[in-house]
């Protein structure tokens, strides 16, 4: 059976379509809990991020309910990696720069960070953190800044801000107005978004 959708749905899916941020991604390490993970989703679809790394090497990989995620789950694009390097390399050719979030070294403040560049952002494992080797092969690594006695946040809470950061400066620069896609690009965009 053939889906039809209706012309208020399709205005939707343009307008949605035209946001997408594609010069913006995201990866995840071993993150344990999958409702951290369904939360995160739900935050990628909010500030329009399309695609997520999900490196998995030492957590299982973890079941999303499309309930806990609130569908975010279908609208987010994911790409499965085993290691940092593979992961890395492939964004890294796509002309990424990383940003790993870690307490770790010497971080610098997220709100010195330019997140309207093309990049992807690092977060890490609920308890270990950001894996050695995701650190040190990053472009850069960061920081919230803290101002409490407790000195982390839930991953979920910290991607939450770090990506709303990102969406603010990207919308100071006007980088919602204009999609990044040529016009055929962002009508398969379109097409495609329409039949999830």
């Amino acid at each position: 059976m053939k889906y039809i959708i209706t012309d208020k749905r399709r205005e939707r899916i343009e307008k949605v379509a035209l946001q997408r941020q594609f010069s913006l991604h995201l990866v995840l390490e071993n993150i344990h809990d999958p409702h951290n993970v369904s939360a995160i989703f739900r935050t990628c679809e909010g500030a329009g991020i399309p695609d997520v790394s999900l490196v998995y090497n030492q957590e299982k990989f973890p079941k999303i309910g499309k309930k806990s995620s609130a569908s975010a789950y279908k609208w987010i694009d994911k790409e499965k990696y085993e290691t940092i390097d593979e992961c890395y390399s492939n964004l890294h050719k796509q002309g990424f720069k990383i940003y790993a979030s870690t307490l770790a070294g010497e971080p610098v403040n997220l709100y010195d960070l330019d997140l309207t560049e093309k990049c992807a952002i690092v977060m890490g494992n609920e308890h270990r953190g950001i894996s050695e080797e995701a650190g040190e092969k990053a472009d850069k690594t960061f920081m919230i800044p803290m101002h409490g006695i407790i000195q982390s946040l839930n991953v979920s809470v910290s991607a939450a801000i770090i990506l709303y950061e990102a969406a603010r400066q990207r919308a100071a620069k006007g980088m919602y107005e204009k999609s990044e896609l040529s016009p055929d690009k962002l009508n398969e965009f379109t097409d495609y978004l329409s039949k999830k």
